[in-house]
């Protein structure tokens, strides 16, 4: 700890115009972490080994923050779903660690369990929050201390971005007029909490938006970003139909993508004006990947679980590009660690600190090599009886390794009305996610799925996103980058099957996993499996 102080003290007093009392003590924290945005991000562009979506999505001001700090390759959520996720991060713990946090519908927050934030006020931080930390639970952003440091009064309406813009230029306004009225919510939400602040004393900043979270309007891509869908032929993953309803589609979620690049633009801008900016460390990331396609949101796919992860800030050389596996609980002790507060008892995770404060590229930490994801409910109401769908999932830089632990049941829901002859209405698959398939969200291209699954072409597409799944599945990454052939049934990967299946369960069984540790597992009864109205 103590060498990791004297290297902030260094690195602001060298970055810093104007001298601040906290300033030689801890560093402000600006932590940006949005709905469902997956990675996606210009920076990302050049780490890809073929173009993607990256090379046609526009974030200058998230390249702003990579060309100053560290852009993470090998970040991942604990779990693809944002409460369980959400979680984990908040507690430092594997999500299955986290009672009811574990779930979506039906979460409750345990008060007994640490949460960094109020860690870091307790430390001497104050701490600010616009939009969502923790929900749909209860109580609603508890492990931020509910609604007691929200700034929020200037405007949420930024978090319907693509909504907000369209329905006022249909009542005459313009995209430009829109956009910056938007960005002034943005804008007089942090700027309020900057002015009731304690300037003597370090801050944390949460800014969760939600506006990447679905529904946005069709063709919003296009219309209020300049995003042409055909632009994305050919940059899609091969589990993605590439068709027009499919790229547009995306494309508007990359729309989305770039409304959350011009909030964080608006928080940049803000800090410099303070003078602020070279005292304060910038993370941005998100809970999981994109919802409404398949292997996305409720997937333990990379698709589903590989999120950007970008810091700079005093203390954190760059440029830089770390290939060092992470956990995203793994910010509870780093932001701990970066505010001087101690670390509590019951932690799964490892500070990201020396990866951060090192000078390297490439592997840092010898030892982050490998990441387990997992997931257990999303929609409640997705199978019969609310159950589960258990599954948890071990990442390494070659393979990954899936184990499905209930492969009777569906994965992403019941089917519930679709058969081979009959199917909700393309409407319906639209805008309700529970008409069928519940752990998908209701979007364009769920719709193209259903509708095209007896066409002999795109019927496996829509096989791999609802179709039951075997108990292991294996994928090599170096032959099948896109996770598309389960090769965990094949003899000439019996060994690399049995060692990964080995690692994840005597690292489950080490963590407390109820899933592995318990014959009568809990997440399987009561109070997990009771039905809850809310819906996400």
């Amino acid at each position: 700890m103590h060498t990791f102080r004297t290297g902030v003290v260094v690195a602001i007093l060298l970055l810093s115009g104007e001298s601040r009392t906290h300033a030689a003590d801890k560093p402000n924290i600006v932590f940006c972490f949005a709905d469902d945005w997956g990675r996606y991000a210009s920076c990302y562009a050049a780490l890809d080994a073929k173009p993607t979506a990256n090379s046609v999505i526009k974030t200058p001001n998230i390249d702003t923050v990579a060309g100053r700090g560290v852009v993470f390759r090998n970040s991942f959520v604990p779990a693809p779903s944002c409460t369980p996720c959400r979680s984990s991060l908040l507690s430092g713990r594997y999500f299955f660690n986290t009672g009811r946090g574990a779930i979506l519908n039906g979460a409750v927050w345990d008060e007994t369990i640490p949460a960094f934030p109020l860690l870091l006020r307790d430390s001497g931080y104050d701490l600010g929050k616009t939009g969502k930390v923790w929900s749909p639970g209860t109580p609603a952003d508890a492990p931020i201390g509910k609604q007691q440091y929200a700034y929020q009064k200037s405007g949420m309406a930024f978090s319907n971005f693509s909504e907000a813009v369209t329905s006022a230029v249909k009542g005459g306004k313009s995209v430009a007029q829109v956009r910056a009225d938007l960005l002034a919510q943005v804008d007089g939400n942090f700027n309020s909490f900057l002015t009731a602040r304690d300037a003597k004393k370090p801050f944390f900043f949460w800014f969760g938006p939600t506006n990447v979270h679905r529904k946005w309007v069709k063709g919003s891509g296009k219309a209020l970003w300049g995003i042409d869908p055909d632009a994305l032929k050919g940059k899609l993953p091969k589990f993605l139909p590439d068709v027009p309803e499919v790229r547009e589609d995306f494309a508007d979620y990359l729309g989305e993508a770039q409304a959350y690049d011009a909030f964080i633009g608006v928080l940049l801008k803000r800090l410099k004006e303070a003078g602020e900016l070279d005292n304060t460390i910038v993370v941005i990331s998100g809970d999981h990947g994109a919802p409404g396609f398949p292997g996305g949101k409720c997937n333990l796919y990379d698709f589903g679980t590989n999120v950007a992860l970008v810091a700079a800030g005093p203390g954190i050389p760059g440029p830089r590009v770390v290939d060092d596996f992470t956990n995203l609980m793994d910010l509870t002790p780093t932001f701990l660690e970066i505010g001087g507060a101690k670390l509590p008892q019951g932690l799964n995770s490892k500070s990201l600190w020396p990866v951060l404060s090192s000078k390297k590229s490439g592997q840092v930490d010898s030892d982050r090599t490998w990441v387990i994801t997992g997931r257990e409910r999303h929609v409640a109401a997705a199978r019969d009886g609310n159950l589960p769908y258990p599954q948890r999932a071990l990442r390494t830089k070659d393979f990954l390794y899936v184990r499905n632990f209930a492969p009777e049941r569906y994965p992403l829901g019941s089917p519930k009305t679709v058969t081979a002859e009959k199917a909700p209405t393309a409407d319906a698959l639209t805008n309700d996610t529970y008409a069928a398939f519940a752990d998908m969200d209701a979007s364009p291209t769920k719709a193209w799925l259903v509708e095209h699954r007896n066409d002999p072409k795109w019927k496996w597409h829509y096989d791999y996103a609802f179709a039951k799944r075997p108990a292991e599945e294996l994928f090599d990454l170096k032959a099948d980058p896109d996770q598309i052939k389960n090769v965990a049934g094949d003899k000439e990967y019996e060994a690399t099957r049995k060692k990964l299946a080995e690692q994840l369960m005597k690292e489950l069984t080490a963590a407390g996993d109820p899933r592995v540790t318990e014959k009568d597992c809990r997440f399987e009864k009561p109070p997990f499996v009771e039905a809850n109205p809310m819906k996400k």
